[in-house]
């Protein structure tokens, strides 16, 4: 259904190339955006001023906006007030540090944007003293440089999602040893040092959870089965409870003694049944291939 012009908005998405705003346009998309990337400001007031007299096409419109845009720096902050007189602009940011945006553009070997004759510090840093009065501008500022995409896509739905869609819950599972101490920032944390451990079984021990005959040699101690179980039912009724109470993500821990056998095990089982029904996983195992006290 086609919005009538007082609800009509616009989601202008910009920001530091290399900050994720690919990856931000595909997040809105997914929760009901129309989105346009790099749109010619000389369009943009048309496409604006239809938008607010309800013609068009209909529905949420995201709009992504940066440096491959001619005079976009300069031009934008004046435009914007402009615009904000013909319906609601909402303007998100995205930032991450010059490291971060340092390893991304080497890791995808695209060159910068502003890169001519340019060393990527030297395009970075100009960059960012050309965006900062658009960054003035911004309602949303995001930091992504310590996002995930799933946690990036998480915060955008906090925010952007319709009215009563509940969205998804992004979920990262930590396996650990108690012995090397608990990992901070654990929502839920579950200890499995009573599964029979591996660790007393010569040929086993120097592996990890991962391993068929290690997971095998868990599978059949006898608390294994009902204990998985349960685990797996309490967290597929409590995880829609918490995306209902608007958490973005969570962070279940699973230690063992060392971190090698039980916990990895567990946190492997648990990620794939998890995204199995549906939501999105990391997994990480801090401390299996940690060896000593």
């Amino acid at each position: 259904m086609t919005e009538s012009p007082a609800e009509q908005r616009l989601l202008v998405v910009t920001g530091l190339s290399g900050s994720g705003k690919s990856y931000a346009a595909h997040a809105l998309e997914d929760i009901g955006y129309n989105t346009i990337d790099n749109l010619p400001l000389s369009l943009l007031r048309g496409f604006t001023g239809e938008a607010a007299a309800g013609r068009g096409a209909g529905g949420r419109t995201a709009i992504v906006l940066d440096v491959r845009n001619p005079g976009f720096a300069e031009a934008f902050p004046e435009l914007l007030d402009e615009l904000r007189t013909l319906l609601p602009v909402t303007v998100v940011f995205l930032d991450a540090d010059d490291p971060t945006i340092f390893r991304r553009f080497s890791e995808t070997r695209r060159p910068h944007p502003l890169a001519h004759e340019k060393t990527l510090a030297e395009a970075v840093s100009w960059e960012r003293r050309l965006l900062a009065e658009v960054k003035g501008k911004a309602d949303l500022v995001l930091d992504t440089t310590a996002m995930t995409v799933h946690e990036l896509r998480s915060v955008l739905a906090e925010h952007f999602r319709a009215p009563g869609d509940p969205g998804i819950l992004a979920v990262s599972i930590v396996s650990f040893g108690f012995k090397h101490g608990v990992p901070p920032s654990i929502d839920l944390c579950f200890d499995v040092r009573f599964l029979a451990n591996p660790h007393f079984v010569p040929e086993l021990r120097p592996r990890t959870g991962r391993d068929a005959d290690v997971a095998r040699f868990i599978e059949e101690g006898s608390a294994t089965g009902p204990f998985y179980g349960r685990l797996l039912d309490f967290l597929l009724y409590c995880l829609p409870n918490y995306r209902r109470e608007n958490r973005a993500y969570l962070t279940i821990g699973v230690g063992c003694t060392g971190g090698r056998h039980r916990s990895v095990y567990v946190a492997e089982r648990l990620g794939r049944d998890l995204a199995a029904a549906g939501y999105p996983v990391r997994i990480s195992h801090r401390d299996d291939t940690r060896e000593g006290p």
